[in-house]
């Protein structure tokens, strides 16, 4: 899909960043940031100082000024969101607010202005969620398919979402907590060794948006397949990477509404999926509503699948890890540092 004019919602942060990079480095002639913190735009401006880049403070709450810097954008990448989980927790009405109807302020403001494709940033989170984060993440995407769902297949604008779980050495990472702790002679505090997540390069993220805007059709999600490690491997990796394999590690127990592991598929959704090989592709469901076949009729295939979480796939050991983070650049600057 041509990208002349994309507009990414939540542009100052982390993902958005190096999204907006990728887009520079295809020559994509203007790219659209929207954010309401004006002190992060002004110094994104100033590294950048790209012509291509046009720059609207707003807020995903506010249909209007969505509306005003939607006006003639072909693709919508939306990562604005309130993703840390404890704050999510004692506010849960502002994950509300943000993830669930300012999303939906996205979708609509996208379809008005007649945009070809929306992706939409979803999380490991929404999947059998346990946290006010992961349960307004799980909200938008049913309401993106919803919304979708009611733009049918031969509408204007497509709308599709992505899922991934741990972007390594993005704002939400513990990576750059853990480089931190090491370069100031402090412990690794990990919370349970066991644990594991998902590591995926913010590369492989971005490749994953991309093959959504260019693959999608109306409500489909993509999910990226990724390797995983545990909590322990990561950090004992890095010690050893920056030359301190002594370095101190602490179990300091688990953190309010924390998941033993990363899911990113249920097996139900695995059933009705299509495997693209990197990606999987899980398919709307696209039953309008017929009560009877809701309340009076079930399903007679049988789900043969497991979940897709990150203690059953690929499991990096201790040097698959440091491997995997050597191929960062972010971690080949803190080497050097």
């Amino acid at each position: 899909m041509r990208r002349e004019r994309v507009l990414i919602t939540g542009g100052t942060g982390s993902f958005g960043k190096t999204m907006l990079n990728d887009l520079l480095g295809k020559s994509v002639p203007e790219v659209r940031i929207f954010s309401r913190d004006e002190e992060k735009q002004d110094a994104l401006r100033n590294s950048l100082r790209s012509p291509n880049v046009q720059y609207f403070i707003g807020d995903i709450r506010d249909r209007e000024s969505l509306d005003r810097a939607m006006a003639g954008v072909d693709c919508v990448f939306h990562a604005a969101a309130l993703k840390q989980v404890p704050s999510c927790e004692f506010f849960p009405m502002e994950a509300v607010r943000t993830n669930i109807l300012g999303s939906e302020n996205v979708i609509r403001s996208a379809a008005a202005a007649k945009v070809r494709s929306v992706v939409c940033l979803s999380t490991d989170k929404a999947v059998l969620p346990v946290n006010a984060m992961g349960m307004s993440k799980a909200m938008m995407e049913k309401l993106a398919q919803a919304l979708a769902r009611s733009l049918g297949s031969d509408a204007n604008t497509t709308v599709s979402m992505v899922r991934y779980g741990n972007v390594m050495y993005s704002r939400g990472s513990v990576i750059p907590l853990f480089i931190k702790q090491i370069k100031a002679g402090l412990p690794i505090t990990i919370t349970e060794p066991k644990m594991t997540r998902f590591l995926m390069p913010l590369r492989d993220s971005v490749a994953l948006v991309h093959h959504a805007f260019d693959h999608a059709q109306q409500g489909d999600l993509f999910i990226r397949k990724a390797a995983a490690s545990t909590i322990s491997d990561l950090a004992r990796a890095l010690v050893e990477l920056f030359g301190v394999p002594d370095h101190p590690i602490e179990s300091i127990g688990w953190r309010h509404a924390e998941k033993l592991y990363e899911t990113l598929a249920t097996a139900q959704e695995l059933s009705q999926s299509e495997d693209m090989g990197d990606y999987f592709r899980i398919r709307m469901d696209e039953r309008d509503l017929n009560y009877k076949a809701y309340f009076s009729e079930g399903e007679h295939e049988t789900i043969s699948h497991d979940d897709y979480h990150s203690h059953n796939t690929e499991r990096l050991d201790l040097n698959g890890v440091k491997e995997l983070l050597l191929s960062l650049p972010e971690i080949r600057a803190e080497l050097q540092t």
